[in-house]
Formats: C-alpha cells, sequence, structure tokens
C-alpha cells in the first residue's frame, strides 16, 4: 500500500474558505444543490506547462503541495480527469490522506469515444481492491449497446460504472465534446455534491473559458519554480476579444490568496464573484 499522507491543520485552515461546505456548514447549498461544487486544481510549471509532451508524466508538485492535493481530494465527493489523462499517467485517483481512509473521493474520467479500454491491473483498479479507493464512474457518449462487455463487467465489479450522457457535439477535431452543465447533471444524479476537476489541459482550458465561469467556485493552481520549455502541454484558454474584435484577457482571478507549501506557492481565488 501507498505511502500516507499528512497534511498540517493550520494548512488546513488556510485553503477552507476555497472549498466545499461539509455537511454541517451547508446553509447556503441546503439538501438539493443544483449542481456540484466545482474546484479546478491543477499544478504547473513558471510557463504554465503541465507536462514536457503530450503522454509524457511529468512531476511537478513537492511533497507540500502534493500533500495538499490528497486533502483536497478528501474534501471533495470526486475527482474528475480527462481520458488523456488516465491514458498517459495510469493514475490511482484516490486520497492518501492519513485518516481519511472512509472519505475515498469517487473518481470520474470524461471518455465520449471509449478511449480508455479498463483493465484489472490498473491503479484506479488496484487501490479498490485494497479498499483505500473507489472505481470510476465513466462517462460516455456512446450507447450501451456499444460498450465492451468485458469493460463493464470490470467496472460493475469493482463498484463503477459507465454513465450515458446523451447530449454532445463536435469539437474541431472531429471528436465529441460534453457541455459542462451536462457532466455536471450527470454526477448531481449520481448524489455526488462536490467535484475537483483535475486535468487534463483540454478539460482545464475548457472550464476557463468566460462561458463556463458561472459554474466554477474555486481555482487552486500549485506552482512549481520550474520552466519546462516550449512543446510541453500549456494551460492557455481560448483567445477572446471584446466587442471591437481586440484581444482582451479571458479570465482573472479575484479574492485571491497566495500560500507556499515548500519550494511550490499555490494560488487560490475565484472566477467570478
Amino acid at each position: 500500500m501507498a505511502e500516507q499522507l499528512t497534511f498540517p491543520a493550520a494548512s488546513a485552515a488556510l485553503l477552507e474558505p476555497h472549498l466545499p461546505p461539509t455537511p454541517a456548514h451547508d446553509d447556503a447549498r441546503s439538501a438539493a444543490p443544483s449542481r456540484p461544487f466545482v474546484t479546478l486544481t491543477f499544478a504547473t510549471s513558471l510557463d504554465s506547462t503541465l507536462s514536457l509532451a503530450p503522454g509524457v508524466r511529468t512531476r511537478l508538485s513537492g511533497p507540500g503541495s502534493k500533500a495538499m492535493t490528497h486533502y483536497l481530494r478528501s474534501r471533495h465527493a470526486a475527482i474528475l480527469v480527462g481520458v488523456s489523462t488516465v491514458l498517459a499517467d495510469d493514475p490511482a485517483l484516490n486520497c492518501r490522506i492519513a485518516g481519511a481512509e472512509a472519505r475515498q473521493p469517487r473518481p470520474v474520467v470524461v471518455d465520449p469515444h471509449l478511449r480508455w479500454t479498463p483493465r484489472r491491473g490498473d491503479k484506479v483498479f488496484e487501490v479498490c481492491r485494497e479498499a483505500a479507493g473507489l472505481a470510476p464512474f465513466v462517462l460516455a457518449g456512446v450507447d450501451a449497446a456499444e460498450m465492451a462487455p468485458g469493460s463493464v463487467r470490470l467496472l460493475e465489479e469493482h463498484g463503477g460504472k459507465y454513465i450515458r450522457v446523451r447530449h454532445a457535439r463536435s469539437g474541431a477535431d472531429g471528436r465529441m465534446r460534453f457541455d459542462w452543465p451536462d457532466v455536471l447533471a450527470a454526477l448531481s444524479a449520481e448524489g455526488l455534491s462536490s467535484v475537483m476537476v483535475e486535468g487534463g489541459a483540454q478539460v482545464i482550458n475548457s472550464l476557463l473559458d468566460p462561458a463556463c465561469h458561472v459554474l466554477v467556485d474555486s481555482v487552486i493552481v500549485t506552482i512549481a519554480p520550474t520552466w519546462l520549455g516550449q512543446g510541453g502541454v500549456v494551460v492557455s484558454p481560448d483567445r477572446v476579444r471584446d466587442d471591437q474584435g481586440r484581444p482582451a484577457p479571458a479570465a482573472r482571478l479575484s479574492r485571491v490568496s497566495w500560500h507556499p507549501f515548500g519550494e511550490d506557492v499555490v494560488l487560490c481565488g475565484k472566477l467570478h464573484g
């Protein structure tokens, strides 16, 4: 079993204004929230790069900010990643904070075309069998008849499943794209009250589109003191223009706070309000 991590209570208190409310303090979002609380979080280099190249696993977070990420996972009902992250990293998508075993988040994989073929040896299933994580829910854009029976059985055996998201549109590359309101509605229907969106770049950039800012409740970014160089996978939303056609900022955070964790700096803020 992987090493258990610890995160100081004093550090956790710094992040509290940016986290989903606990059930005991959920007055503003009582009983039936219209959608899950959404936290957008990722680690980046000084040149806004997530990895050295597409498909290349790149470690950016130091020990302190890594423990912070697992603490954040303990405070959310779900972790959401795009299928490219699963294919590149084979992530466990669990929480390793000591004492949080009973608060494992549900992994959610956005995979419209079913590019991922689940295998018993995938880390996400290994930790599930060790009672150290949950099996994923896979958001698909195809009918049940197009899903491989072996993959369906493997997911269901571990407590996961495919979820059909019926409204999909075609992107510029010809692949299906889900609209975020439909994704969040699917999670809400499963009783998931909060979701931590971790990547990859396409997923992150889509939430940074101005049309989606109202859906994001919190942004938490780990900034590592390194430059990865050109050719990497970059966080940079599409160009925005004003009414006169002039370039304009795509997004800006407000209510910002900065917190050092080891050699990394963590930036917290809001996209709206």
